[in-house]
């Protein structure tokens, strides 16, 4: 699936170090990240820097029962100062009173959510112990929504069928993201997800039928990965994934820069052991808007699309990783590795370049390292080892650097060639406008990582063109000796 463009031998030449293709860095272990839902309708509207504030309709009659058991279990109240909404985004949450900025909105108390203490404690506990997360956690909403008498009804019949991430498209669909790292980080979502069922079926769900006596599909466990991607919140204290009915209404905006204090967890009294989810409005909300939080600053727009079936206009958003390896192959891969590791990297890094910012701090010196050979190759012996890392924050030698420089261009040359379109080709549809939702975020991922490939190009080339005029390493051990002048003459020493 990766194109290998750099293997180094003995001497500094093109073949493997370099990957233009992505790898399943954020996919193994679910997330990490704090996520925060968006509700979907069977198709959502994508939500751009011009989200719209205002709620259009009343909700649905679903809806509006899944709030009067909320106030039937005393999680809400008349006073309480949001509702649920129909919005543009599918369903979100309306303020009934003007609200202050880091104004406490929610407060949904433990035993109303979903999460790995919900899956012990209920039948399917004792055969979940061991598995992931969030796997326990997407049987027990399968086997919930399958089950009528299922205490979480009410709440499950408001949760949406799919989502408009990437995992869901159709074969079409995901052609529109030929040659984007998204497409190859979907495919690998999907394969990973089919691979965990296959195995919780066989482990778990066909041995004991007693438990799950309704059929459980792939399809339902997508839709439950999909729910969980969307929706869970993570990274709460003591918590690693669960779910918060009500709170996982509350609807993204690009226009908050700021995800703190917009949620937490805290006790729910002095004499109390029981726990609240606390929801808090990060900007002054007046009556009848809805409210917004950040989802998450620091996700590209490949990840918000795969996570929650948006994206944003936002160039900062625009971001394409680069997979740099040494090769197993290479005759120095034992001493690059040590360096590698002892410098918080390893045999495989990932690079996330982002568009409009400076490249990663530790990605040239790696590249360096990973190029590293010939002449140069004395740099790795144990009496560097110590300070090695130092001098590949310089340029090594001409033909490290002019190595580098190219294989890093032809990489960017590759990848660009594997897009079906051109980025003005791109910006010409998105300029159009009327495009389909799903349609709008492939073009928009597409020109938006050709964008980041044609930045890392434009720098490796500048970089190319000035080679002549940087200082390397036995350039700067001279001076430091005394050797060479401050024109980069050479001294001789006259003795008498």
């Amino acid at each position: 699936m990766a194109a290998t463009l750099f293997t180094h031998p003995s001497a500094p030449s093109p073949s493997t170090f370099l990957s233009s293709s992505t790898t399943l860095k954020h996919v193994t272990a679910f997330t990490t990240k704090p996520t925060v839902p968006i509700h979907h309708t069977k198709r959502t509207i994508c939500l751009s820097a011009a989200s719209v504030h205002s709620p259009t309709a009343d909700p649905p009659p679903d809806v509006q029962t899944f709030w009067q058991w909320l106030q039937d279990q005393g999680v809400v109240s008349a006073k309480s100062p949001v509702r649920p909404g129909m919005v543009p985004e599918g369903l979100g949450l309306i303020a009934k009173k003007d609200i202050s900025r880091n104004e406490v909105v929610l407060e949904i108390p433990n035993r109303f959510w979903i999460n790995q203490d919900a899956v012990a404690a209920s039948e399917i506990g004792s055969v979940c112990s061991g598995l992931k997360p969030w796997i326990s956690v997407a049987l027990f909403l399968i086997r919930e929504k399958l089950k009528e008498d299922s205490q979480w009804r009410v709440y499950l019949d408001i949760l949406p069928e799919c989502t408009d991430s990437t995992v869901f498209w159709s074969e079409e669909e995901l052609a529109e993201l030929q040659g984007t790292q998204l497409l190859s980080t979907t495919l690998g979502v999907k394969e990973y997800v089919q691979n965990e069922f296959l195995k919780v079926e066989e482990e778990i769900i066909l041995p004991n039928k007693q438990l799950f006596p309704a059929p459980i599909t792939l399809d339902d466990f997508f839709w439950a990965f999909g729910i969980l991607r969307s929706r869970a919140f993570s990274r709460l204290r003591g918590q690693s994934l669960v779910l918060i009915p009500l709170a996982d209404l509350i609807n993204h905006s690009p226009s908050i820069t700021t995800e703190d204090y917009a949620w937490e967890i805290k006790g729910a009294g002095l004499f109390s052991r029981d726990l609240l989810f606390s929801l808090r409005s990060p900007l002054s909300v007046k009556a009848g808007e809805q409210v917004f939080i950040q989802y998450d600053l620091n996700k590209s727009n490949a990840e918000l699309a795969l996570d929650y079936g948006f994206i944003e206009s936002k160039s900062e958003r625009n971001a394409y990783t680069l997979t740099l390896e040494i090769s197993e192959s290479d005759p120095f891969f034992g001493d690059k590795l040590d360096i590698a590791e002892t410098n918080g990297l390893g045999e495989t890094a990932y690079f996330d370049i982002v568009l409009g910012r400076p490249l990663p701090p530790a990605l040239i010196p790696y590249l360096r390292l990973v190029a590293l050979g010939g002449s140069d190759a004395f740099l790795l012996e144990s009496i560097f080892r110590n300070t090695i890392w130092g001098h590949l924050d310089l340029p090594v030698s001409h033909a490290n650097e002019e190595l580098i420089c190219r294989v890093v261009c032809d990489a960017c040359k590759a990848a660009l060639s594997g897009y079906h379109t051109t980025i003005e080709e791109d910006e010409k549809l998105l300029e159009g406008g009327n495009l389909d939702l799903r349609l709008e975020i492939a073009v928009g991922i597409r020109a938006g990582e050709k964008k980041v490939l044609q930045q890392i190009d434009e720098i490796f080339k500048e970089r190319e063109s000035e080679l002549d005029e940087l200082e390397y390493y036995q350039e700067r051990r001279l001076r430091d000796l005394g050797l060479v002048g401050e024109q980069g003459e050479i001294i001789f020493w006259e003795t008498k």
